[in-house]
């Protein structure tokens, strides 16, 4: 009769350990794969962020790049303009130095009297050419430097979202891990067994939580 009652004690504890394993294993099966789906979800969504800088990264060199040759073109115009004068006074025409300085540009004009004033002829400190000076701005100019800095900001964006969806990425397959070791907790026979498998789930999980909660969100 002790035998009896003893075999049935044993048999209700293992009854219940096997229910706490299921109960536990419910929950982390439950909890993993609504934290997979997020991440996901993040990955998916700081992916499709990673496209949009990469995008208007592009977008702002095409418009540096235009306004660059903009700015040389005109700045080309300017140059064969001085480089007439230049030739002119070496040869001493008069008529033709005239003719080349009538025909500078109004952007050019205040960089060249800066320069003459500064007696490039027998300043050794004076500026080589008028195209040195601050003054000497070139339409466009600016606004290509301006959309470089901007697309290499953009680039950085670009690149930081493209870490932090993989970082999202990675947290998926964190949590697959937990999944593998929450499904294989059931199915041994021996309760101890089971519980490390569990155990070690509830470990990764528990990472990955503190992981996600750390990642900035995308919503």
């Amino acid at each position: 009769m002790d035998e009896q009652h003893e075999d049935v004690s044993v048999t209700d504890a293992e009854g219940r350990r096997t229910r706490w394993i299921e109960t536990v294993t419910v929950v982390v099966l439950s909890v993993t794969a609504i934290l997979t789906a997020w991440s996901g979800f993040e990955a998916s969504k700081w992916g499709g962020a990673m496209s949009i800088a990469f995008s208007q990264a592009s977008s702002a060199r095409i418009e540096a790049s235009r306004d660059a040759g903009a700015a040389e073109a005109l700045k080309q115009i300017d140059l064969s303009t001085f480089t007439l004068y230049v030739q002119a006074v070496a040869e001493k025409d008069t008529q033709l130095s005239d003719f080349a300085e009538e025909r500078f540009t109004d952007r050019f004009r205040p960089a060249f009297d800066e320069w003459l004033a500064a007696k490039p002829l027998k300043n050794p400190d004076a500026p080589k050419t008028p195209f040195e000076l601050d003054s000497y701005v070139v339409p466009g100019q600016k606004e290509a430097a301006a959309a470089d800095a901007r697309a290499d900001v953009l680039f950085q964006v670009a690149l930081r979202n493209n870490q932090r969806g993989d970082n999202y990425t990675i947290l998926t397959v964190l949590f697959a891990l937990v999944l593998f070791f929450a499904a294989f907790a059931g199915r041994f026979k021996t309760p101890r067994i089971g519980w490390t498998m569990l155990v070690g789930a509830v470990v990764l999980l528990g990472v990955g939580i503190v992981f996600l909660a750390t990642f900035p969100k995308l919503v």
